[in-house]
């Protein structure tokens, strides 16, 4: 049986070997796209002024954007080296940290988040070119487009990602740099602020980084060597992902706080209105098509670690058809809480991999077969990272979870800090708990 599109096309079942074509620049121009986010330019808002009531200058709202950024990254980067040494996907990378079957649940889990974040990002695409095309064409026309072409990315992936390499990255940069000459001269002068909330604003960029987390090695087992995958990241990654968060405290300077308060999408406004901001514009709503992608890919080779031989293309019109219907009938907007509490899931499972599989000897001995045995000790640094990152975070999700761990925290007297951030919270405590296990593992081998 054949098991490839073509030569340098992802295999089409896990039976087959993942190519290793794709080099520092593809990697450098996938990272860079996905960090332009057209809601992103919105989020400047919290970047600003994460606590609400102590607003950044904007010296310091850069250097929030530039240290959180590197950080986030950095952590990305890690998780994607083992898929290019291994040449699994990320999922499938977990048989190697929890055993095969138990690496199922977080599989789940990351399934169900990437079609809420694929629903999302084709509401996104719409609501973007609604904003220069006006209400001629209809909302639900728009996402069966982006869906049909999100669908027909997933099925060429790494032909997409050539693509993005060639073309759209360097549309991307002229349309940035248009917009950032434009803004320049319309904004109102960034004056003002303090240093204040600057911990606070360097979580919330960790926070919009290591949402990547569970998808790096999808892309990065086709790497040619791991330096490509990990520069890739850092590289393309924090340089787009800082010049669209200062780009967009200029759009909401001019757009008015208080409006995109309100309604997110209307930091759109100041972009389409500028010259030739309609065709710019357009561009980068063309390019949010790499986001939602990104998530459909994921999804399918997250459901291949369950179903090893079912074709890939198979699982990824499925998923096509399933997010076009959710970000029809669903109000996608309010699921965002709710996938921000399943994320927090894999930043310190991550960290639990990247220990012990960097410094506890794993890469030696990574077991991805079907019948890895099960590894239960792991869950204890992950189930205690995953507290930790809850314990720590300022981040409100919902309500009633948001409660539960306010109750927590009173209940064993730990009061948390403005400094604290969830991300590094939840990595530290993973990591010395996943080194401890390792300690008493060595010392029980030696006696």
């Amino acid at each position: 049986m054949a098991h490839d599109v073509r030569d340098d096309e992802v295999p089409l079942t896990l039976e087959g070997a993942a190519p290793k074509t794709l080099g520092v620049l593809d990697q450098g121009a996938l990272w860079a796209n996905l960090a332009v986010s057209l809601l992103g330019f919105s989020g400047a808002l919290f970047l600003l002024d994460p606590l609400g009531n102590a607003p950044l200058s904007l010296t310091a709202a850069l250097a929030a954007a530039v240290v959180g950024s590197l950080i986030g990254t950095a952590m990305v980067g890690l998780s994607a080296i083992p898929g290019t040494q291994t040449g699994q996907p990320a999922m499938v990378l977990l048989r190697g940290l929890f055993g095969a079957r138990l690496s199922y649940v977080p599989t789940a889990l990351n399934i169900i988040q990437m079609i809420g974040w694929g629903a999302f990002e084709l509401w996104v695409i719409s609501q973007g070119a609604m904003a220069v095309f006006g209400d001629t064409v209809p909302y639900a026309v728009w996402v069966i487009v982006a869906g049909v072409l999100t669908t027909a990315l997933t099925i060429w992936p790494l032909g997409a990602i050539r693509l993005l390499r060639r073309y759209i990255t360097a549309l991307v940069i002229v349309a940035l740099i248009w917009f950032t000459f434009q803004f320049l001269g319309d904004a109102p002068p960034q004056s003002g602020g303090s240093w204040t909330a600057f911990a606070p604003a360097v979580d919330y960029v960790i926070a919009l980084s290591v949402s990547w987390v569970p998808l790096a090695a999808d892309f990065a087992r086709h790497s040619r060597s791991s330096r490509a995958a990990f520069t890739g990241v850092v590289g393309g990654y924090t340089l787009a992902q800082v010049a669209c968060l200062g780009l967009g405290v200029y759009a909401v300077a001019i757009a008015g706080a208080a409006a995109v308060q309100n309604d997110s999408t209307a930091v759109f406004g100041p972009f389409v209105a500028v010259p030739l901001g309609a065709v710019f514009f357009g561009i980068l709503v063309l390019r949010e098509a790499d986001q939602s992608f990104a998530n459909v890919y994921s999804t399918t080779v997250s459901l291949q670690n369950l179903m090893p031989r079912v074709d890939r293309r198979i699982l990824s019109v499925a998923i096509g058809v399933l997010t076009v219907a959710i970000a029809l009938v669903v109000d996608v907007t309010s699921y965002g809480a709710f996938l921000g509490v399943i994320g927090a899931v894999f930043v310190p499972m991550f960290a639990v991999l990247a220990v012990d599989y960097f410094l506890l000897g794993g890469a030696t001995r990574w077991n991805t077969a079907e019948d890895a045995p099960a590894r239960w000790s792991m869950l204890a640094p992950w189930a205690l990272g995953f507290a930790a990152y809850w314990l720590t975070t300022s981040t409100p999700t919902v309500e009633q979870w948001d409660g539960i761990w306010a109750a927590v925290r009173e209940a064993i007297g730990f009061e948390r800090q403005p400094w604290m951030n969830g991300a590094l919270g939840a990595a530290l405590v993973a990591a010395l708990v996943t080194l401890a296990l390792g300690a008493l593992r060595r010392r029980g081998a030696r006696r």
